[in-house]
């Protein structure tokens, strides 16, 4: 690592703002955490008096953090990621919400451009549960799926940002009901209704309240539950525009792979037959179900060897995908797991595992990057 002094970089930091960067001690240790806020000139100043430094590889942009990063920071950049956005997602009333919308979009974008198939990764293996995060999971996992489609359908690089703001904030206004739908065992009620089918408009309230002007970003939100032969929501209109078309697909896909109360997640094979048959000539979804695949990474599958392991990586056919080992033959847990190419004699996927059947090892993801 490179260190420059707090000093030299003065510019970068805004009182009353979160840091961009760690700030450590002469010694390297760590003095404050990046998101802290400084309020006053007095505390920064002390700071630089006493020598403190700052990491240069958090002075880069996204993009470039995530060209140059080892692959086996990878999956913990994405954790990082997520979770500020998820946390930008439920600060959606306050004043900074834009700004901070801005700043945590510009990594998942990068990681995204960086590993698609870590990406997809997080989709698949990250299903959302019942719990009251549901909602937040639910919209990062379709703008994940947006941006990948997108990126397939050869979109402009500015239409592919728009697309992942769309698909992460058009159910913005119904990220608490989202977890209470997916709790409960019975049907929604006449009040939850409502709420479901004014939440188009709720949300695009609520970005205007935030901010938001581009209205191509605002008129996908309001119509992303509408479709094309009339029978979507609110106001059952035909002329959809491509951007709510496809996050509307990144949605309803990405729906049948969390897991409710009343259901388990739906296996990857069975989501994308699902979603291909409902719509089989459109280039949307059939650019959805290329994109994903059979065997997605993150999928559990079952090797003609006998192992249980982990799709990491789409491999050279559809059929043949990279995977990690994480039990052998007998179903006991490796010690490490191993990374197996399926195009190998012997190694071919003969079955899915339904999604959360098999215990998978925490730094499975990371052992198989390494190797």
């Amino acid at each position: 690592m490179q260190y420059a002094a707090l000093s030299a970089v003065r510019n970068r930091v805004r009182l009353g703002e979160p840091l961009p960067f760690n700030v450590r001690d002469t010694d390297r240790t760590l003095l404050l955490a990046r998101g802290h806020r400084l309020d006053s000139q007095a505390q920064l100043d002390a700071l630089m008096n006493r020598g403190a430094l700052v990491d240069l590889t958090e002075l880069l942009g996204a993009r470039e953090r995530a060209a140059r990063a080892p692959r086996e920071q990878l999956p913990q950049m994405w954790s990082d990621t997520l979770a500020e956005i998820g946390r930008t997602l439920e600060s959606a009333r306050t004043e900074t919400f834009t700004a901070a919308l801005e700043q945590s979009v510009g990594p998942a974008l990068a990681l995204v451009e960086r590993d698609p198939d870590l990406a997809i990764f997080q989709v698949l293996s990250q299903a959302a549960g019942v719990d009251v995060a549901y909602g937040v999971r639910r919209s990062l996992h379709s703008a994940i799926t947006a941006c990948l489609v997108a990126q397939r359908l050869a979109w402009q690089p500015s239409e592919v940002e728009r697309a992942f703001k769309v698909a992460l904030t058009m159910n913005i206004s119904m990220l608490a009901l989202q977890g209470e739908l997916a709790r409960q065992h019975t049907p929604p009620t006449p009040e939850q209704r409502v709420q479901l089918q004014s939440h188009p408009m709720r949300s695009v309230q609520m970005l205007q309240r935030a901010g938001v002007a581009d209205s191509d970003w605002l008129r996908a939100v309001l119509h992303h539950h509408e479709v094309e032969d009339g029978s979507g929501y609110p106001s059952g209109r035909t002329d959809v525009g491509e951007l709510a078309s496809l996050v509307r697909r990144a949605d309803v896909y990405t729906s049948k792979l969390s897991a409710r109360s009343t259901r388990e997640a739906l296996a990857a094979d069975v989501a994308g037959r699902q979603i291909f048959m409902q719509d089989p000539s459109h280039p949307m979804t059939q650019a959805l179900v290329k994109e994903f695949g059979i065997y997605p990474p993150g999928c559990l599958v079952r090797l003609g060897s006998g192992e249980a392991a982990i799709v990491v990586q789409r491999g050279p056919t559809v059929t043949t995908p990279v995977v990690a080992c994480f039990t052998d033959a007998g179903d006991r847990p490796l010690p490490k797991p191993y990374r197996v190419a399926t195009s190998e004699p012997g190694r071919a996927v003969v079955s899915l595992l339904a999604p959360g059947s098999a215990q998978v090892p925490p730094g499975v993801l990371a052992a198989a990057m390494r190797g």
